[in-house]
């Protein structure tokens, strides 16, 4: 059971760890997010390690049923969800006080750590893990879930490159702004989606309905600045930062640098339309585009290797039958010295 004091404090509010969260028991935490903490925990019906977000309680009371319901409720949308590039989720409840969901741990690092450490993804990593996050959330939204905050913080890569999409469903709160110092850049508008301004579309910077096409904007904005290494739209003022969402457009990525195929800009400016209707109907025709890129590009490779095979052979050839003249020649003038000598004779 969890206890009926607040896991993180004892009654006179001294911090204490926890120990344990329903059946899971609690090893340690392992961060905190804009809207909870991530604990690792142990199963011990399954015997498997677990990932525990506990949502934070720093709301007021007349919100935090509300909260307390959409974040079950999201979090249970989500878990009927089964795809190898979305997290699994296990649980979801809310017991003693506290509100948790239980998911898959993964292995490895998020995108915004990893490029905020320095790492630089090739034209062909950046097409594949778009892909395939365009395929998660194809899967997403024919199971009508939509995300509302595709960010590189929701972008988890594991050891073997494969992309997860994480935090899915449980962006829909309350019309507040978190208490949350450690990401002032994550705000709520009205009471539809929390999402970070830099990667929001334009109807979320303007508090409209929210729609998988929603997802294909953010997820466009990502893969910019997965070619370009720089953000869409910049700015450390957050309505001065939604004006530019709102009415202004980002340069191609291939006015950035002339090194970034054409092909993949123009993917990435169609799915970053203002206009939702201009953007890719889907995440699948999303996909599908990228898959064309792939393949394409795996075409001219076997293209380039089959040349160079054959130039490789040609080479070969050429070499044999110089070498076969040669030996010719050499025979040709020993046969003529034997003869020239028995002549002599």
């Amino acid at each position: 059971m969890i206890p009926t004091t607040p896991p993180s404090t004892t009654p006179n509010g001294t911090p204490v760890a926890i120990r344990r969260i329903g059946r899971f028991s609690i090893t340690e935490s392992l961060g905190k997010g804009s809207n909870g903490t991530i604990f690792l925990g142990h199963d011990p019906v399954i015997d498997r390690d677990v990932a525990i977000k506990v949502l934070s309680n720093s709301v007021g009371i007349a919100d935090k049923k509300q909260r307390e319901q959409q974040f079950i409720n999201e979090a249970r949308a989500a878990g009927r969800l089964s795809h190898p590039n979305i997290v699994t989720i296990y649980d979801a409840s809310s017991e003693g006080g506290t509100t948790f969901i239980a998911m898959e741990f993964l292995q490895g690092k998020d995108l915004r750590e990893l490029m905020a450490s320095g790492k630089r993804f090739d034209i062909i990593e950046i097409a594949n893990i778009i892909c395939k996050v365009a395929e998660a959330l194809a899967y997403a939204h024919e199971h009508s879930v939509i995300h509302r905050d595709i960010k590189p913080a929701n972008i988890f890569i594991l050891p073997n490159k494969q992309p997860k999409v994480v935090d899915f469903g449980i962006a829909r709160t309350p019309n507040r702004v978190l208490d949350d110092k450690g990401n002032p850049g994550e705000t709520l508008f009205n009471n539809n989606i929390l999402g970070t301004p830099n990667y929001m579309s334009r109807e979320q910077a303007l508090g409209q309905a929210v729609t998988a096409s929603t997802d294909i904007y953010s997820l466009g904005a990502v893969m910019y600045e997965m070619l370009t290494l720089q953000k869409p739209f910049q700015s450390h003022d957050i309505d001065k930062l939604l004006y530019q969402i709102a009415n202004k457009t980002p340069k191609s990525p291939t006015e950035i640098s002339a090194k970034i195929p054409e092909r993949l800009s123009q993917i990435v400016m169609k799915a970053m339309q203002k206009d939702p209707t201009a953007r890719y109907k889907t995440a699948t025709e999303m996909a599908e585009a990228l898959q064309k890129f792939l393949a394409r590009d795996l075409r001219l490779k076997r293209k380039r290797q089959s040349m160079n095979t054959q130039s490789s052979n040609e080479g070969q050839e050429t070499g044999k039958r110089s070498t076969l003249f040669w030996l010719s020649c050499i025979a040709i003038l020993i046969a003529a010295a034997v003869l020239a000598n028995s002549l002599l004779k």
